[in-house]
């Protein structure tokens, strides 16, 4: 991938996307990690001091530091939103046992729901933050952090957006480190290789050529199969 080029081009789509919805800013949830801080970049070069920033820690969080110097580094607007007593309430609403698979979604779906809150009233887009190896594999939560009205790289490998990230920060002065830290969900406290069971090398590798080893690669089209009802527009009878 040519980077200058495809920096350029997604940029292009942004500015076309502005002024042919007359889109007047955009709201994203800022994790510290390489996702959305490369799309906090993007989004600073075309709407400029219309990007707000949403730090949305679940009660403690570790690299909510990294979150809030990211901020500071782009001269981001931001608000802190705690969604930990939202998150205890819902649980305690509900007459049931919850499981610790669903409890892992609710926090996602809980800042979806605080970035279009705060998008709704300020008239502001939600800008997504997923990238195309995460699509792939279903490493996104349905109707949490897979809900946005735009997302500039959503057709780009975890690898793909690492360059542009570094790009990126080498064009606007933010430290590359928060680019290029080992990627993790934010929700179990493992990084997400820990969590496949294989690399995001070996992933990006096998969605460009298809070539890798036989049991890695049964490892993602068994992620990718289950996670089907992800990628797909709900079904209408």
């Amino acid at each position: 991938m040519a980077i200058k080029q495809e920096c350029e081009r997604i940029l292009a789509q942004l500015k076309k996307y502005k002024e042919e919805t007359a889109c007047l800013g955009v709201v994203l949830g800022i994790s510290g990690g390489k996702d959305s801080t490369t799309v906090a970049m993007l989004a600073k070069a075309v709407w400029g001091d219309k990007v707000l920033g949403v730090l949305m820690p679940n009660g403690e969080q570790k690299d909510l530091d990294d979150s809030l110097e990211i901020c500071r580094q782009l001269a981001l607007s931001y608000y802190v939103v705690n969604i930990r007593d939202a998150f205890d309430g819902l649980l305690g609403a509900i007459p049931a046992e919850i499981s610790d698979k669903s409890k892992t979604n609710i926090p996602p779906r809980l800042r979806m729901t605080t970035l279009y809150a705060i998008g709704q009233t300020m008239g502001y887009r939600v800008i997504g933050t997923g990238n195309a190896s995460e699509g792939y594999i279903g490493w996104t939560t349905k109707w949490g952090d897979s809900a946005y009205d735009l997302n500039p790289i959503g057709s780009l490998t975890c690898s793909e957006v690492v360059e542009l990230g570094v790009y990126l920060a080498e064009q606007m002065g933010l430290d590359p480190a928060f680019v290029v830290k080992p990627p993790s969900d934010g929700l179990t406290g493992k990084t997400d290789e820990d969590n496949f069971g294989f690399t995001y090398a070996e992933l990006d590798a096998y969605i460009k050529t298809g070539k890798g080893n036989p049991e890695t690669i049964e490892k993602i089209e068994k992620m990718h199969r289950a996670s089907a009802h992800k990628r797909a527009m709900p079904l209408k009878f």
